[in-house]
């Protein structure tokens, strides 16, 4: 398991950062565009996360052919679908949450003809 994570090492502290970043934005912005920028690196960073722990140097496609297969112990070592499938569905939607956030933020904008969280709330006063 730490020869795996030794490999990983550079996704790991990607997706950390990744994270990191948009946690910052997302906290310390106060523009509504920003903030949904934030909120869409945070989803690259845990993406990018799933994808780092489940990959496996060793490991071969999940898809069993004639040459297609490595053998290590006596077991055939195959990669784990299932986290692919779940960021493949995590970016599907991540694609519709963000086109719904982007049309409530040009409806608010629309409104109240600024982005700024401040101002809007000094505006419903």
């Amino acid at each position: 398991m730490m020869e795996v994570f030794l490999q990983n090492w550079i996704y790991l502290i990607g997706a950390i950062s990744l994270f990191g970043i948009g946690l910052y934005i997302t906290l310390t912005d106060e523009n509504i565009f920003k903030i949904i920028v934030g909120l869409n690196i945070i989803e690259s960073g845990t993406n990018l996360f799933m994808i780092a722990i489940a990959w496996h140097p060793k490991a071969v496609m999940p898809i069993y052919t004639a040459t297609n297969h490595l053998v290590v112990n006596g077991k055939v070592v195959s990669a784990d679908p299932l986290p692919q499938s779940l960021v493949l569905t995590a970016i599907v939607i991540g694609l519709g949450t963000t086109a719904l956030a982007l049309t409530i933020g040009v409806k608010i904008f629309e409104k109240y003809g600024t982005l700024d969280v401040r101002k809007i709330k000094e505006a419903k006063r």
